[in-house]
């Protein structure tokens, strides 16, 4: 069975789930131990990934749908979607209720129960995140080629390998955060370490958040197709015996692995009917060998009037 997130996707989307979700479970055994406020936090926010992978999990099921009257394009859109909700879901459960708990800390601190275990549990939490990372890391890079990282989080058109990317390097680093929280408590003496530590996991849980809000918005809207498949059916278009000119083109993705293409050509003006008609259905077996995920083409003949008026 094809992967429906992409290649890599998939599998990536369970280790971080089933990572996740074990992490979860201890971190809450940790909190009811230590009463850390830091703790509760990366409970929820071990929740809240849980719950996103799960989301990316429905969404790409979603849209393997068939089109419908309704969604003549299908639902290919289904993941841009569910992957903007995982956006939503880290900014409300995990980063606002970090500040939210954080700062509660820090205005009414109180001391740490067995501080030892809430580290080990921690320490446990960030080599199971290091493999959800890590699968994350080489699915990617079967797909990014070239690109830098960042490059490949802005310019992705399957959302699932950037969300993942992202959830779990902030995770990684949430919990290194705790950690250190908890360590200046044990130095210090001072509890309100504890609710510092709480408050930085929710800054950066927002700003990963927002990140991520920001990219998903420029997918449901509509992105082009990539610059290289732009060229790839421009350089098809001109290379047609029979195209003397393209007016116009517009793309747009409908989902990760379905580009729409729309161009006006014009065709010399002595070619017939369905000699037009033969022209483009090349040009579209053309592009679609060269771009395989455009699958929908719609070409308009026209004239070329400057050429052709007389002088």
């Amino acid at each position: 069975m094809a992967d429906p997130h992409g290649e890599g996707g998939t599998r990536a989307i369970l280790a971080a789930l089933f990572a996740n979700l074990g992490i979860a479970i201890a971190k809450f055994i940790g909190f009811l131990l230590t009463r850390s406020s830091a703790m509760l936090a990366e409970s929820i926010h071990s929740v809240a990934d849980t719950g996103n992978q799960a989301l990316l999990l429905f969404g790409g099921r979603s849209a393997n749908r068939e089109p419908t009257p309704d969604h003549p394009f299908g639902y290919g859109r289904e993941r841009y979607f569910w992957a903007f909700v995982v956006s939503v879901v880290l900014f409300a459960l995990g980063s606002l209720f970090a500040l939210y708990e954080g700062i509660s800390k820090l205005r009414h601190p109180h001391e740490l129960d067995s501080p030892a275990i809430a580290i080990g549990i921690l320490a446990l939490g960030i080599l199971l995140e290091g493999y959800s990372f890590r699968t994350a890391v080489v699915a990617a890079n079967n797909v990014r080629g070239d690109a830098s990282w960042w490059a490949f989080i802005r310019n992705a058109k399957a959302p699932e390998l950037p969300v993942v990317l992202l959830e779990d390097l902030g995770a990684m680093l949430g919990l290194m955060i705790a950690i250190f929280a908890i360590g200046m408590v044990l130095v210090t003496d001072n509890p309100r370490w504890d609710g510092a530590g709480t408050v930085s996991v929710g800054v950066l849980l927002g700003i990963i958040a927002i990140v991520l809000a920001i990219e998903m918005r420029s997918l449901l809207i509509g992105e082009a197709a990539r610059p290289s498949d732009r060229q790839a059916i421009l350089d098809t278009i001109a290379a047609s015996l029979d195209a003397e000119r393209l007016i116009h083109i517009r793309t747009q993705h409908l989902g990760p692995e379905e580009l729409l293409v729309a161009a006006k050509v014009a065709f010399a003006p002595t070619m017939s009917f369905a000699e037009v008609a033969t022209a483009i259905d090349e040009i579209e077996a053309a592009i679609r060998d060269r771009v395989p995920h455009a699958r929908v083409i719609y070409i308009e003949p026209d004239v070329d009037r400057a050429s052709s008026t007389p002088s």
